[in-house]
């Protein structure tokens, strides 16, 4: 039996959430730093044009200047991406974990590996060890997504934790 519509909506906002809190920690926290001297902003090691990006060039991305719809914006694709865990996880094995760790999966590989690959290796020359890093924070959210989605959407169904 498919979950609500509410159950979805629920569990799409809880993941967004969740999504934003994990960057929160990640790449804010760790990353960026709180005073943009994080590991990701280091000059010895940092492609210069990806600095620049982040801290100097107007306009500077939304997320730094103005979060509040890009917080938003993470939140509507937490939706979506219930939408597609309802979509694709009866094709799944049962169990919180196993469909949470599918899912997340799945976000990682056609989301975050993607843009990474595009975006700061392609277009901003950023080193492959901090793309390495980054790629680690992205599996951190992906995984803080897909638990949070799949928890919600798997309670009461099969009480598989496994």
């Amino acid at each position: 039996m498919k979950p609500s519509h509410v159950k979805t909506l629920l569990a799409g906002i809880a993941g967004g959430f969740a999504m934003n809190i994990a960057m929160l920690l990640t790449f804010r926290f760790i990353g960026f730093g709180i005073n943009a001297d994080g590991i990701l902003l280091d000059p010895s090691i940092q492609s210069s044009k990806l600095i620049a990006v982040w801290t100097e060039i107007e306009p500077l991305p939304l997320v730094v200047s103005r979060p509040a719809p890009i917080i938003f914006g993470i939140i509507l694709f937490g939706i979506v991406h219930a939408y597609l865990y309802r979509w694709l996880s009866p094709a799944w094995p049962t169990g919180i974990v196993r469909r949470s760790l599918s899912f997340a999966l799945l976000v990682f590989l056609m989301t975050f590996l993607f843009w990474e690959f595009f975006t700061p290796f392609n277009q901003f020359g950023e080193p492959v060890g901090l793309i390495a890093i980054e790629l680690c924070f992205w599996a951190i959210i992906a995984l803080a997504d897909g638990f949070t989605i799949s928890t919600i959407m798997e309670r009461g169904a099969s009480g598989k934790i496994w």
